[in-house]
């Protein structure tokens, strides 16, 4: 019996080695990339063996082990991922609404090719942008549309690419059809004058700069490029440099009404308002110096009441301007207003709580209001800031004396009036 089970033993043995012996040269005589010749296809095994059904692609690795199975999505392989028992989820829909939006008298294909190279423009993708309005360009040709207005803003569309991209003379060009079917427009003009610029062709650019002027005078770019070209046609052919320029083309008076009809964009409005408000600012500064100045003159010269009056008109424009109420204070105190002065240096103190100047003034106009005490406090507090202060070291020296004086001067009325027994 034992010699039987052992020669049994070696017989499944000897069966088994075959086997696998014969699945691994099937293996490798197959093609590679045949996954075995039948994809999903299993081989079943001998019967009675005890070994699971496989696949002719894994033999001898356990399924767990079986590289995870890959997939192929729009043209792209993918990895199936398996993180907390789910599969990997896309990305979230991206939003193309701006394709639909309003494009003049276009069909919708074409209205939404161009909203496409709007989007791709905006983004930085000019060439792209480029190749989706030159598509738009050809559609309304095969298409016969004939809309002027919507040509104009393509073709300016496209010169608007080809200057990104450095192509100065295609966009002269399509700037001169977006003219031709649109005279006067603002934005071809404007890009035509920026691509002769570029070319260094500075009389026709001036010539350019000076018809946008004509239509819209709050073009800062061309108000910009007027006076930096001028200087350079002067440098270039001296005091006679307009007898060199082309003719400048005047604007008609209904283009002009009808560009300051025309309703603006958000975009044009907000930058607009933008640049009011930066020249208002400018405007400001500019007499805010100027005033400030005035009133610095005039101390000097001792008009004191003048200075006043210019530091005021400052405050106005600069509430928060601590040096203004610390110069107005000097003129307070030389015109004997104390109260205005301390309130002047008050609110410099507001400002700037360890100004030297503020303590140091409203000690004079605490003197000045009897009030030696504290005008001796604020003299200290100078010299705690800064002790090389010479003038509030002799002024503490006076005041002191002051306060010792009406101390004395002081008990001596209650002495006067027979108090100094009772107390």
């Amino acid at each position: 019996c034992e010699s039987v089970k052992k020669l049994l033993q070696i017989c499944m043995y000897c069966c088994v080695h075959c086997r696998g012996s014969a699945a691994m040269g099937n293996t490798q005589d197959k093609p590679p990339g045949s996954g075995g010749g039948g994809g999903g296809r299993s081989q079943q095994t001998t019967a009675g063996s005890g070994t699971r059904n496989r696949g002719e692609g894994g033999v001898g690795k356990p399924q767990a082990q079986r590289a995870p199975e890959k997939r192929f999505t729009n043209g792209t392989r993918r990895e199936n991922s398996t993180v907390g028992g789910q599969e990997e989820q896309g990305s979230p829909a991206v939003d193309t609404s701006y394709l639909d939006a309003p494009a003049g008298a276009l069909p919708p294909h074409l209205a939404r090719m161009k909203n496409e190279g709007n989007h791709l423009f905006k983004h930085g993708q000019f060439g792209d942008a480029l190749e989706k309005y030159t598509q738009s360009i050809d559609g309304c040709a095969e298409a016969g549309i004939d809309s002027p207005g919507d040509l104009c803003i393509l073709y300016s569309n496209r010169a608007a690419c080809y200057l990104k991209d450095g192509n100065s003379t295609n966009c002269i060009q399509d700037c001169n059809k977006a003219l031709e079917l649109q005279p006067y427009s603002l934005k071809p003009l404007l890009r035509r004058a920026m691509a002769y610029e570029s070319l260094e062709r500075y009389r026709k650019a001036y010539v350019d700069y000076k018809t946008i002027l004509q239509i819209d005078t709050s073009v800062q770019a061309a108000n910009d490029s007027v006076h930096r070209i001028t200087k350079m046609l002067i440098e270039q052919d001296g005091p006679g440099w307009r007898e060199n320029l082309p003719e400048i083309p005047v604007v008609p008076l209904s283009v002009q009404q009808q560009h300051r009809d025309k309703p603006v964009s958000a975009e044009v409005a907000q930058a607009r308002a933008a640049r009011a408000t930066q020249d208002e600012a400018r405007r400001k500064e500019a007499r805010f110096t100027l005033l400030k100045r005035e009133g610095n003159d005039l101390v000097k010269t001792g008009q004191y009441q003048e200075a006043l009056e210019k530091y005021s008109e400052c405050l106005t424009l600069k509430p928060d301007e601590c040096s203004l109420y610390t110069n107005r204070a000097i003129c307070l105190l030389k015109l004997s207003r104390f109260a205005e002065a301390k309130q002047d240096c008050d609110s410099a103190l507001q400002l700037e709580p360890s100004n030297k100047k503020a303590f140091y003034r409203r000690a004079l106009a605490h003197k000045g209001l009897q009030d030696y005490l504290s005008a001796s406090s604020d003299l200290q507090e100078v010299l705690q800031l800064d002790p090389k202060v010479r003038e509030a070291e002799q002024e503490l020296e006076v005041v002191t004396g002051m306060l010792r004086q009406s101390l004395m001067d002081s008990w001596d009325s209650l002495r006067d009036v027979g108090l100094w027994n009772s107390l």
